[in-house]
């Protein structure tokens, strides 16, 4: 559909040529407020619009109403929650899971406002009419609207304020509230529901998944509809979440499975808009004095995330693909040979009998023993992870049992080419994990014989897209498609947990509550700065969504202009690995070779990354487990520590790294033909915020407050910064792996006023 540039069409996804039976409804002022078992009732009168580009009220139809449900919970958060499908409001579900300290707050409508029993003012409900100075007739008068300002902290400075956003009473760019129905007037069929907020025209907006855009995301619109991302410098997105953070600090988020639709300050720049396929809008506005208040307040209604083991905070080592057990004890003997401290061997797409076709069985050819194989690289402090996906292909061994039982949900009708970019293989079907027999078949079928033979982790794959010409157990598959990646992760995790005791997958897609499942990676980056660039500001607001752990593939995951066969950039390999080493998560991967030493011109300058990363450990282990209870994400936007610092909601390639670490990758090199990688600087401009700061690799100190521009920074190196005062922890020794590893023989450093760098 080609651009109007008006709402109707844009935005609420009206035909432009008003050819299709719908109808808009839009929301008026409050007929009743009520109190009822401690919530606020709001009766709301909808309107029925003109099939026309202008609104006007269609007065023939007769209005129809629906209750607002605005709900309060300790600590500040306010709910709303109205529906035209008849959908119940619930407190838990697979997305929901209630902290015990999420308590309902009563609440009492006096005099126009909504109070809690403390006496906080929740909201305002304003039914006085608009003044008015009467001069002319040329245009109709407004019509009709609720306005409702919300407090969800009680801090009335900040109100969030439905948004009756129009340039003159026809012409609307946002609604309050509203809604469409469709066919004809007697089914009174709905669908699609709008909620709309005022904004402030410096306002500010982060989250919403793991988006590769820059930090502030105002002007925008989203789809949030899970799909391949193909790479990290697109709009599609493999992890969005239905969450937002506002510079006027409150968090809105949306619960709902559906495709929907964010609008931050772009459809109009006084409103955040948002759509939902379907006629129920549940609402949790979450106030805070900061950005880790509010996103412990999120964590507090989704779940918080558990804590991984404390070897997948060591080096993992893959590449697409390794295709035997030869080959892969080839590899983790040279590493420990020539002493790279490595944790997990990563076994892609290749273990199966072909590869892609995923089977969860070893190929009986090329790994004649697996659990032979797994116990002699444990016995070398490695652990293994397994590729697999959610798809049952076309061939695979079981494809019938899966077909009979229903393991797989039925297609409408056979499809001619659905599988994956790298192959002709087609997909049968997608795993229904709406089932239980399902779940179950997956989990002790599937799963559980791999990490009954010792494997340690299950890398789930895709999950973005499901066949949707197919029926499912528990729902839609338009319904499904944003929380399968939930109940996919749920069931591997369970499992592994189960089997293994360690907690942890590692996943390509999200929705909101997948945090609790933790690990997630970024995705099919181009191995080059631009896929690098992508990689951070996707986790920067992929942290600023709920998660706390993340991870990327180092160097990049695909080579170009070949995909699967141009060479590495080498400066590229450096400077991803020291962003590596400053990452929750630290895994190389892609589609041609990532062991070091395959680049021996700066295989010395990786191996003592690598070495920093094992001594930086004690530090990562103690942030990753405040990281659990509280609201931090491990690689965290400056805004988190410096919110009211209006410089850094535009900065999207520096970061802290934990509480203690500001980091500033370089992401480029200098343009000398005749420079060997080994020499190579990267020019940087480097922001340090309000304070004194010290150079973590050479005690250099440095005022805060200002810009740094044009910094060269030779390949070996790159700026970290850290406060004075502030304690390190790290490990003394070099180890092979964690294995080698007691945590209590771990030192701190303190950055005192004699510090001279690491």
């Amino acid at each position: 559909m080609k651009q109007t540039n008006y709402h109707l069409f844009d935005f609420m996804d009206f035909d432009p040529l008003l050819e299709k039976d719908e109808a808009l409804w839009k929301a008026y002022a409050p007929s009743k407020i009520e109190e009822r078992d401690g919530d606020i009732i709001v009766t709301i009168p909808y309107q029925k619009q003109l099939h026309q580009e202008d609104m006007a009220p269609d007065t023939s139809a007769p209005q129809q109403s629906f209750d607002l449900i605005v709900r309060a919970y300790e600590p500040n958060i306010v709910r709303l929650f109205t529906t035209m499908s008849g959908d119940a409001m619930m407190e838990t579900d697979d997305m929901l899971q209630f902290s015990p300290d999420v308590t309902r707050v009563p609440l009492h409508y006096v005099c126009g406002d909504v109070i809690a029993n403390d006496g906080k003012k929740m909201a305002t409900i304003d039914l006085s009419a608009s003044p008015i100075d009467h001069w002319s007739d040329l245009l109709p008068p407004p019509q009709s609207a609720p306005f409702i300002t919300f407090y969800p902290d009680g801090d009335e400075r900040k109100g969030i304020a439905l948004s009756d956003d129009h340039f003159s009473p026809p012409r609307y760019d946002a609604l309050p509230l509203g809604f469409v129905s469709c066919d004809s007037i007697a089914t009174n069929k709905t669908e699609r529901a709008t909620i709309s907020f005022k904004c402030e025209p410096d306002e500010c907006f982060v989250g919403t998944g793991e988006r590769f855009r820059k930090t502030d995301l105002s002007g925008q619109t989203f789809q949030l509809k899970n799909q391949d991302g193909q790479g990290v410098n697109n709009r599609r997105c493999y992890k969005n979440i239905p969450f937002y953070m506002s510079s006027r600090m409150y968090g809105c988020f949306y619960h709902t499975s559906d495709y929907c639709k964010l609008s931050l300050a772009d459809h109009s720049t006084r409103s955040v808009q948002f759509m939902c396929d379907r006629a129920t809008l549940d609402v949790f506005l979450i106030g805070g004095q900061s950005p880790e208040e509010i996103l412990r307040g999120y964590r507090m209604l989704t779940g918080f995330p558990a804590m991984p083991p404390l070897w997948s905070f060591g080096i993992w080592m893959s590449r697409m693909t390794y295709f035997s057990a030869d080959e892969v004890n080839e590899i983790c003997d040279r590493l420990r040979n020539e002493h790279y401290p490595c944790d997990v061997i990563h076994l892609d797409t290749g273990w199966f009998r072909t590869d892609w076709l995923c089977e969860w069985k070893f190929n009986p050819e090329r790994f004649p023993d697996p659990k032979e194989f797994i116990k002699g690289l444990a016995d070398k402090g490695f652990k293994v992870s397994l590729w697999q996906l959610p798809y049952v292909a076309k061939g695979a061994e079981q494809l019938e049992e899966a077909k009979k039982n229903k393991f797989i949900a039925p297609l409408l009708k056979e499809q001619a080419s659905e599988g994956s970019n790298f192959s002709a293989l087609d997909y049968a079907g997608t795993i229904d994990f709406t089932y239980d027999k399902a779940v179950d078949w997956y989990k002790n079928a599937l799963l559980k014989p791999l990490l009954d033979m010792g494997v340690k982790c299950i890398k789930t794959d895709f999950g973005e897209n499901i066949h949707m010409d197919a029926v499912y157990h528990g729902m839609t598959p338009e319904r499904l498609n944003n929380i399968y990646a939930l109940l996919y992760q749920k069931a591997a995790y369970e499992i592994t947990k189960e089997v293994t005791s360690d907690g942890i997958v590692w996943a390509r897609a999200a929705w909101a509550g997948c945090q609790r499942y933790p690990l997630h990676w970024g995705g099919d980056s181009e191995s080059s700065w631009a896929g690098m660039a992508g990689s951070l500001k996707g986790g920067l607001h992929f942290g600023l969504s709920g998660f706390a752990f993340w991870s990327h593939d180092v160097p990049g995951f695909h080579s170009t202009p070949d995909f699967m066969n141009s060479v590495l950039d080498e400066n590229v390999y450096v400077r991803w690995t020291q962003f590596g080493v400053f990452s929750s998560h630290m895994r190389y991967h892609g589609t041609c070779k990532r062991e070091p030493w395959h680049y021996p011109n700066i295989a010395p300058i990786v191996k003592k990354w690598w070495k920093l990363r094992y001594k930086l450990l004690p530090y990562i282990i103690e942030q990753a487990e405040e990281c659990t209870k509280t609201g931090w994400p491990m690689i965290r936007a400056l805004l988190m520590h410096h919110p009211y610092d209006k410089q850094v909601w535009h900065i999207d390639d520096e970061y802290y790294f934990g509480s203690e670490f500001l980091v500033a990758p370089v992401m480029n090199a200098t343009p000398q033909s005749d420079q060997q990688s080994e020499n190579a600087v990267g020019v940087r401009d480097i922001y340090l915020p309000e304070g004194l700061w010290v150079n973590f690799f050479t005690g250099e100190r440095l005022n805060g407050g200002r810009w740094y521009y044009d910094v060269e920074v030779p390949l070996d190196q790159m700026p970290v910064f850290v406060r004075p005062g502030a304690h390190i922890k790290i490990y003394p020794d070099d180890v092979e792996s964690t294995d080698d590893m007691d945590l209590t023989k771990a030192i701190s450093i303190e950055i005192t006023k004699d510090y001279k760098g690491i």
